[in-house]
């Protein structure tokens, strides 16, 4: 862990804050390996019971840092990836508490969580177009089965963007709270107050019978080997690298 992933434990509840407020919490490699080992420590340590997701200040996360999305090319990704993607395969429950603008690689990572808890200043906003980008991450499956195919079209294939009375209203977020910390550490008391065993395994039986025959996270795993190399491509392309030089000289 570093001072750029901060993780509070308490109340069999570990709640794991991105601590990078003064860029918005983007995501660096340190972050995401920061995400990564708060995860799996959290998995354990058989005293936690139920996996909390934040960030510090205004920005829940504000996406892939662009100096790190600019020189990626697929092992790159995959670096930006994992520590969302440690999110989406952790075997405890797991709640973002999106707390502001969650963007691109921010949104994945709100998206990672089993349910998510809004902020009044929430924002979810792929991006992934406006910035010239191919989606990656896993970001087509994760929103076509969060809120269906043509809500997840709207938002990746038109811009759409989601505040937080739109995301409760289209599935994306279970609820409104001033604090969704709070109300994330209330919903939270759930799985905290029951057998770890049961917890872990009842969220291991949702993931193999909600499409039966397969394991949701094996899904997600064959949905980022589809969207990595367009992509990469897409942030190859002179027309992105054209667009990232603009945005640096800002």
């Amino acid at each position: 862990m570093t001072d750029l992933v901060l993780v509070d434990i308490a109340d069999r509840i570990a709640t794991i804050t991105v601590n990078d407020p003064d860029r918005r919490n983007a995501v660096t490699a340190e972050i995401s390996a920061g995400l990564r080992a708060a995860v799996e420590a959290a998995e354990a340590d058989t005293n936690v019971h139920a996996v909390i997701v934040t960030g510090a200040g205004k920005a829940f996360c504000a996406g892939a840092d662009l100096t790190a999305l600019g020189e990626a090319a697929e092992d790159g990704l995959r670096v930006i990836y994992d520590g969302f993607l440690a999110v989406a395969d952790c075997s405890l429950p797991t709640i973002a508490a999106v707390n502001g603008a969650a963007v691109g690689a921010g949104l994945n990572l709100a998206l990672a969580a089993d349910v998510r808890i809004a902020g009044p200043a929430a924002l979810f906003d792929p991006r992934f177009q406006k910035l010239g980008i191919h989606p990656g991450g896993g970001a087509t499956w994760m929103l076509q089965r969060g809120v269906g195919p043509q809500v997840a079209r709207a938002a990746l294939l038109f811009g759409k963007r989601f505040d937080a009375q739109e995301a409760v209203r289209y599935g994306l977020a279970l609820d409104i709270a001033d604090d969704p910390v709070a109300a994330a550490r209330e919903l939270a008391a759930g799985p905290a107050g029951a057998p770890r065993d049961v917890v872990m395994a009842t969220k291991a039986s949702m993931r193999a019978t909600a499409n039966p025959g397969v394991v949701d996270s094996d899904q997600h795993a064959i949905a980022v080997d589809i969207e990595i190399t367009p992509q990469a491509r897409s942030i190859e392309s002179p027309e992105f690298q054209s667009r990232l030089s603009a945005a640096k000289r800002r």
